[in-house]
C-alpha cells in the first residue's frame, strides 16, 4: 500500500514540475482561467437571460436596470444584449 503512495505523490509531482517547464519555455502562456475570462469578455447575453446571470428575478432584473443611462448595452435589430464582462463590471461598481 505504501508504494501507491508513493507513486501518487511521484506523479502528481511530476504534473506540478511539468507545468512549471511549460512556463518557462512560454512564459506568457494563459492557464484556464485566463483563457475562460478572456472568452467572457466578448460574450453576449440577451435581455430575457440577464436575471439569471444575475440571480435574481425578471421583476428584479428590469427594476434594476430600467432608466440607467450608463447601463453597457447593446442594441442589434431591436433586440437588447449585454457583453457579460462589461455588464458583471457595472453591476460590481453600481455601489460606488
Amino acid at each position: 500500500m505504501d508504494f501507491v503512495w508513493i507513486a501518487l505523490g511521484i506523479a502528481i509531482a511530476g504534473f506540478f514540475i511539468g507545468n512549471g517547464i511549460k512556463k518557462i519555455n512560454y512564459p506568457y502562456s494563459r492557464n484556464y482561467i485566463e483563457y475562460m475570462d478572456e472568452e467572457e469578455e466578448h460574450e453576449l447575453i440577451k435581455e430575457s437571460e440577464v436575471h439569471r446571470y444575475l440571480g435574481v428575478t425578471k421583476k428584479d432584473a428590469k427594476l434594476l436596470l430600467h432608466g440607467q443611462p450608463d447601463l453597457p448595452l447593446i442594441n442589434l435589430n431591436g433586440r437588447v444584449y449585454f457583453v457579460k464582462r462589461k455588464l458583471r463590471d457595472w453591476i460590481i461598481n453600481l455601489g460606488n
